[in-house]
């Protein structure tokens, strides 16, 4: 990660809460639908090994995380439990009610929330937050919306540099290796 500008780091370092989409984020965006014998399908999410050990920090080093997205997976609940993530808000074809929710069960300021995102659907919440964050491939709305863009695209490692960012900002990122979890 390059050096963090300063503006960005004076956000980052503030931040107790990060919110994230979760398709075009922590998957790279593809709908996988597999036909069965029986007439249905089921769908395949794939997420980032690199993105989760940052989110597992992340927990570690007491930030609250959580996901608000307009879908439905068994898959992501699976993933989010398997990383402790402690809000998961799906169906949320207007996301803003959920972001509110967060708000009020953590007590946190908007000054104090980090959102991830990478299309429309997600303008609402991170023109409100402290640290707006767009993947690498968001849409060109949500990029100029953001205050930090990763490198990588969604899926491939954009919540693990968010998650990067943050510790760094708070200057505890060096600690943080040696608590790394597998």
């Amino acid at each position: 990660m390059a050096k963090i500008p300063a503006k960005v780091a004076s956000k980052a370092k503030q931040i107790s809460v990060l919110l994230m989409d979760v398709d075009g984020t922590l998957t790279d965006g593809s709908v996988t639908l597999a036909s069965t014998p029986d007439n249905h399908a089921l769908e395949v999410k794939t997420f980032d090994a690199h993105d989760g050990q940052g989110l597992t920090l992340a927990v570690t080093a007491g930030l609250r995380t959580g996901v608000i997205t307009g879908r439905s997976s068994a898959a992501l609940r699976r993933r989010c439990k398997e990383l402790d993530i402690e809000f998961v808000y799906e169906k949320q074809g207007h996301k803003i009610a959920a972001y509110e929710d967060v708000l009020r069960k953590t007590g946190a300021k908007e000054s104090e929330v980090a959102f991830l995102g990478d299309d429309l659907p997600d303008l609402t919440i991170m023109r409100r937050v402290g640290l707006a964050v767009a993947v690498a491939n968001a849409a060109p709305e949500v990029r100029r919306a953001a205050d930090y863009r990763t490198k990588a695209v969604g899926g491939k490692g954009a919540a693990r540099e968010v998650v990067e960012l943050i510790l760094k900002s708070k200057g505890i990122w060096e600690e943080m290796i040696d608590k790394a979890r597998a």
